[in-house]
């Protein structure tokens, strides 16, 4: 009998276990499945916030142009200014093609071939003058060279006016010299002014010379600068702008 109550007792407490068992179980459960619909709401959430801010029309606030609202020329407006046109249509492009050909050709390394045909252009070039190299000249009706030159390889000649060179005159590797520029504070109109290059000046490797400019008697430019001014005579002269430097001649 005593026996009969024991195991009673022990099923009484195994149904209670069990029973406590499964409700800790299901509030577990519950409140997992609750953090899941909490969790899958907050996501459903950020992605309707962010459909919304793709499909929103507003654009992000712009930085401002560089320069603005400062003034823009109008290219179209520019006119010719000062420049005249010396020849016809019809000679500049016959020039055109001749220079190309045979002035800037490197496979013709003849002086007295691209002398003749300047001066069959009207560029008056005096006595044993050297030209082996290509070269670039606009307008050979604008160009005065005097009697023993040197003209270095790629040197350009820009010369939509008037461009002097005195006698005894080295002008250097890719020296580009031009008689034009533009009117920057107007409609940058075309304009133009001489350039005159006096007896012995040398001027080197890869100078540029602007218009309006007159460099003095055995003046020597240094590699690379810019000649924005004139110059006096017998003076060395480097930088850009231009700065003397030093007398040629110490006697």
């Amino acid at each position: 009998m005593t026996n009969q109550r024991r195991l009673a007792r022990q099923e009484t407490s195994l149904e209670y276990s069990a029973k406590e068992h499964s409700q800790v179980h299901e509030s577990r459960y519950g409140a997992d499945h609750g953090n899941h619909a909490g969790i899958g709401q907050m996501d459903r959430a950020i992605g309707e916030d962010c459909v919304g801010q793709a499909g929103s029309t507003e654009s992000a606030p712009q930085s401002p142009s560089v320069g603005a609202p400062g003034k823009v020329i109008d290219l179209s407006l520019a006119g010719p200014g000062n420049f005249v046109a010396r020849r016809g249509f019809v000679t500049e492009l016959a020039w055109f093609f001749l220079e190309a050909c045979i002035i800037n050709n490197k496979l013709i390394p003849l002086s007295s071939v691209r002398i003749a045909l300047l001066r069959a252009f009207g560029a008056r070039i005096g006595r044993n003058c050297r030209m082996p190299h290509p070269v670039r000249v606009k307008a050979p009706w604008n160009l005065q060279v005097g009697d023993n030159c040197w003209f270095g390889v790629d040197a350009w000649i820009y010369n939509q006016t008037t461009l002097r060179i005195g006698s005894n005159v080295c002008i250097s590797q890719g020296v580009f010299l031009t008689t034009g520029s533009h009117d920057v504070a107007g409609n940058m109109d075309l304009k133009v002014a001489p350039i005159v290059i006096e007896d012995g000046v040398w001027i080197t490797s890869k100078c540029v010379v602007q218009m309006g400019v007159t460099i003095g008697r055995s003046a020597v430019v240094t590699p690379m600068s810019v000649v924005h001014r004139s110059l006096e005579a017998e003076g060395v002269y480097g930088g850009n702008p231009v700065r003397f430097i030093k007398k040629r001649f110490t006697a």
